[in-house]
């Protein structure tokens, strides 16, 4: 038997997939942590209509209730980071000391603040239009999101998915990136024992099988991704078919460090150690294009070249 967990979590249940085989590799030895079956269509189906269910009831639930639930997950992912870190650290390639003070840290906070921010969501009322009547500001849930995570930071990524789409009320279908759904699948073990069934369902396997027919799916209402601009087209397409969905994209980007003709070089170079390389450079805001001015462009690039160097980089 495998040390992870290598089971879809659909209804609260751990169940086999019925789909194509996918191996988890461990990065740092380039060997294969586990292998894991890919959802089938009907598994995506139960899982969908396991979401369709719990949202009927789940919507119904009040933000107290939602709020503790969130909490009671960010103090099991705190008392479980260890296993977690340790799955996080093989799966996905990072330094075990990282998961566990800053990523694992921040996951559970992501959990403990929107536990807060659904019991203080404004309801503005506005003008009357009309004698006797009160407009007002209701907030609903929206129904079964899809989600897809990436691989840079698989849980923390599922973690600002999850966490606001339930704290409203939805219930969520999601897909790990293939290439790294251990820790989001040991994840779910928490959420068996929080969450009712339904709330949260994780599907495995690639973005063609599994990631196209969940997005596509008629319950869905809105589709929540993390990754490439060919992707975004894709959901982009599936959003505007005969019932138009809801979309939340992060295509990535890159970010720019402007550098004016007074700026400290020293206390530059020393930032971008961490700005452009932290994550292995495998970050959406990775400090990754400088624009400098040119009085001091040279003395800049003389200056990264060598930290460069110290850092064991080579030009290509």
């Amino acid at each position: 038997m495998s040390e992870f967990e290598t089971q879809l979590f659909i209804d609260n249940k751990f169940v086999d997939g019925q789909g194509g085989i996918e191996k988890a590799f461990e990065p740092a030895r380039g060997t294969v942590l586990a292998e894991l079956a890919s959802a089938s269509p009907e598994q995506i189906e139960q899982a969908v209509s396991a979401a369709q269910r719990a949202y009927q009831s789940w919507s119904r639930t009040t933000p107290r209730e939602r709020s503790a639930a969130l909490l009671a997950i960010a103090a099991a992912i705190e008392a479980n980071a260890d296993t977690l870190a340790a799955v996080e650290s093989r799966n996905a390639g990072k330094p075990l000391r990282f998961v566990k003070a800053g990523e694992l840290v921040n996951v559970a906070d992501v959990f403990r603040f929107y536990a807060t921010a659904v019991r203080n969501m404004p309801a503005t009322a506005s003008g009357n239009y009309r004698a006797g009547l009160t407009s007002m500001m209701r907030r609903d849930g929206i129904g079964v999101v899809a989600q897809i995570a990436p691989w840079n930071y698989p849980l923390l990524m599922a973690a600002w998915k999850i966490a606001p789409a339930i704290a409203a009320g939805n219930a969520v279908v999601i897909k790990p990136s293939e290439y790294t759904p251990l820790s989001l699948l040991a994840l779910a073990r928490i959420f068996a024992e929080i969450l009712p069934p339904g709330v949260v369902n994780v599907v495995c396997g690639s973005g063609l099988d599994v990631g196209q027919p969940l997005i596509s799916h008629d319950l869905v209402r809105m589709i929540s991704l993390t990754g490439d601009v060919r992707t975004g087209r894709a959901v982009l397409a599936a959003a505007a078919g005969p019932m138009i969905k809801r979309t939340h994209l992060e295509l990535g980007g890159k970010a720019p460090v402007i550098v004016c003709a007074d700026a400290d070089l020293d206390k530059l170079v020393a930032t971008l150690r961490e700005a452009s390389f932290y994550n292995a450079g495998q970050d959406c805001t990775a400090a990754c294009r400088i624009f400098a001015d040119k009085t001091i462009a040279q003395k800049l690039i003389d200056k990264a070249r060598d930290h460069g160097q110290k850092l064991g980089l080579r030009r290509a």
